[in-house]
């Protein structure tokens, strides 16, 4: 038997999904998350997973994670003290930045700078020039070297970032700043720009390669800490990490590169909810990932998530690859208030997180929560995870209560007023990703997941007018099924800089194919058979003098077929589907990507039993519920007994162990083949 865990970590629980890969038998647990230690909350859901299971932790042969722990060191600015060593005259990068304000025209006036990630004061100059070709125009001065590196160490810095002008051509004085460094900074972290991000633009090179610097120590710590923890309970097993752009890669790696997970959390959702599309047979989709904080969006279009060249945490936005994801202070935990200025209703982004929690949770949370209104409503029944978890009902009404009367309106009124307020703020997200980048939400399916995602669906679906909204199997922890059956993937990138007209097909192909075998060496030597490995290329074209560029991913065989005419006519469309235009200029090609992938886990969906449509089997109980503005009578079902082709007309309620579907009046769910729940208007 083998055996893969896949885990995922949030704000409020930690979801856990194991996976027998003969048989597509699965066993899934939520457990609150530690925040102070998360690899604490991950050991209690192993130790319980296996239980289940009646495995032992040395059963499992791949442990697959995702994480936010980069993400939240730069949230919360814990990152690591960078010191950062440059070329003479470059010492003000990161403060002289991209001069871009965000708001409105005043914005520079009232918008507070964000600080660095590498202060003034730990950023050295040394000596040593190459120029725009790569050729050596003056030597490293060596002993600059040594004396910024002494002085740096003398500052107490604790990690080292090298970002020398032009060394994306050649890095050779990156690599031997480095060696330096190893030399008198022994055991202190060093990221050098040519390794980490080998194009052109210094100061983006440098932003993303100090990011990267701030958070290893942090992500170092905590892998290898998770590591030997794992390595006590007896797993031997592989530990990967899931990267930004939805693939994998090893523990490891992750330890060196770790800024290509800081949006590790978010795309377990979206590689999950391509999973449930393959096996569904729904190509285009909308996901909404709603949690206990926060809530994640994104784009899937013909089986294929958007993909984004930057990744943007907070203030910082980084080059690397990631998932095009949206993320909103909205979940299950946002509170509700009423400001004394306005006197209008307020929902979020603060959260009552794991602790305190909702009101309804009865951990000594008193605020009023998106929860505790679902409650109040009757959308959550009292006991959740399968009534391993009770609702205190009185609790969630008093807190409700509050904002009643606040506003000076019925109980039920406020706390519809509150789901109403987080599903707009839910719609606004997912607006951001559809109709503000070209696509009509219309043609698109909407699925919910997280714990909260399945109690909006059908709301924001109504919004949207992207039906059928989609509950599928075990959405609390699909996440973690994200983790569980995505891919190895790698990349490595190279600045091209040429037009169109000034180069070949053959030219460009001949580099892409020295960075493809690169790339693929790096897993086989993560121990991955090389018939498994395919590559894919990206190109960046943009019109010449443009500032920015459009990826292009391209396979190799359509590269020697249509050439670059071919590339060129399919910027042409994307640019006019973004932007409405297209100019006359010519076309420069900027960057060149070599991205490697292991093999997909072949999983099956497990069918379910064929019924006749009515699902009275899976009946628990007559309920009440308020909807559309009065109290309608409702059925509550149990998830597990419904059968394929089963016809639940709304309002209803479906409960499981990790999440709970509301279906509202004048809907109807079907529940599909593999077991989704497919909600469309009556």
């Amino acid at each position: 038997m083998t055996y893969r865990l896949g885990v995922d970590v949030g704000g409020t629980f930690t979801d856990l999904l194991l996976f027998d890969e003969q048989t597509g038998a699965f066993w899934r647990h939520k457990t609150p998350s530690t925040p102070a230690d998360s690899s604490v909350g991950i050991l209690t859901g192993v130790e319980a997973v296996c239980a289940a299971a009646g495995i032992a932790p040395s059963d499992v042969e791949v442990f697959l994670h995702g994480t936010t722990v980069a993400t939240n060191a730069v949230l919360e600015g814990k990152g690591a003290r960078v010191g950062l060593i440059v070329t003479e005259g470059y010492r003000q990068i990161m403060q002289i930045a991209r001069s871009f304000v965000p708001g409105g025209l005043a914005g520079w006036i009232v918008w507070p700078k964000p600080v660095p990630l590498a202060a003034l004061e730990d950023t050295v100059e040394v000596g040593g020039r190459m120029d725009a070709q790569g050729n050596e125009l003056r030597p490293l001065d060596e002993a600059s070297v040594r004396a910024a590196l002494t002085r740096l160490k003398d500052q107490g810095v604790e990690a080292i970032t090298v970002s020398l002008v032009n060394a994306y051509l050649n890095g050779s004085h990156e690599s031997r700043v480095g060696e330096l460094a190893a030399e008198i900074m022994p055991g202190v972290s060093v990221s050098l720009s040519h390794e980490v991000l080998p194009e052109m633009q210094e100061y983006e090179r440098t932003l993303t390669t100090v990011a990267n610097a701030a958070v290893r120590p942090i992500v170092s710590r905590y892998v290898r800490n998770l590591r030997t923890k794992l390595a006590a309970t007896g797993m031997a097993g592989k530990l990967s990490l899931l990267r930004s752009d939805g693939g994998l890669m090893s523990s490891e790696k992750a330890e060196a590169h770790p800024v290509s997970l800081l949006m590790s959390g978010p795309a377990g959702g979206v590689t999950g909810a391509l999973w449930v599309g393959k096996n569904s047979g729904i190509r285009n989709i909308l996901t909404l990932d709603v949690g206990g904080t926060s809530t994640d969006v994104a784009l899937i279009e013909n089986l294929e998530p958007r993909r984004v060249r930057t990744t943007e945490v907070g203030h910082l936005s980084v080059r690397a690859s990631s998932l095009d994801v949206k993320t909103v202070g909205a979940g299950g935990g946002s509170i509700a208030y009423v400001p004394q200025l306005t006197g209008a209703l307020r929902v979020g982004p603060q959260s009552a997180g794991a602790v305190p929690g909702p009101a309804a949770y009865s951990k000594g949370g008193v605020q009023p929560t998106v929860t505790d209104a679902n409650v109040v409503l009757g959308y959550l029944p009292e006991s959740l995870l399968g009534g391993a978890f009770k609702l205190d009902r009185p609790a969630a009404t008093a807190a409700v209560q509050t904002i009643a009367d606040a506003l000076g309106i019925p109980l039920m009124a406020a706390a519809r007023g509150i789901i109403d307020i987080v599903n707009e703020n839910m719609f606004g997200a997912l607006r951001m990703i559809s109709v503000q980048q070209g696509y009509d939400p219309r043609h698109f399916a909407l699925m919910g997941f997280g714990g909260a995602g399945p109690l909006h669906i059908n709301a924001v679906a109504r919004l949207m007018g992207s039906w059928p909204a989609i509950s599928p199997v075990s959405p609390g922890v699909l996440c973690a099924l994200g983790d569980a059956t995505t891919r190895m993937r790698t990349e490595t990138a190279r600045s091209y800089s040429q037009l169109a007209s000034a180069t070949t097909a053959a030219a460009v192909i001949e580099v892409l194919d020295e960075m493809a075998a690169q790339t693929r060496a790096e897993l086989i030597a993560d121990g991955i058979a090389e018939a498994d490995i395919t590559s894919l290329f990206e190109v960046d074209v943009r019109y010449s003098g443009q500032a920015f560029e459009v990826p292009m991913t391209i396979d190799p065989e359509t590269l020697r077929r249509d050439g670059l005419a071919g590339l060129i006519a399919r910027f042409d469309e994307e640019h006019h589907r973004l932007f409405t235009f297209n100019m006359a200029s010519e076309h420069e090609i900027v960057n060149l990507r070599a991205v490697a992938l292991g093999q997909p886990l072949d999983l099956p969906a497990i069918q379910l039993e064929q019924g006749n449509g009515d699902p009275i089997a899976a009946k628990l109980r007559d309920h009440e519920v308020w909807i559309g503005g009065a109290l309608r009578p409702a059925v509550i079902y149990a998830r597990d007994r419904l059968r394929a082709g089963d016809t639940i007309p709304g309002p209803a309620i479906v409960t499981e162990m990790d999440s709970t579907t509301l279906i509202e009046n004048d809907c109807v769910g079907v529940v599909d083949a593999v077991g989704n729940i497919l909600i469309n208007p009556a």
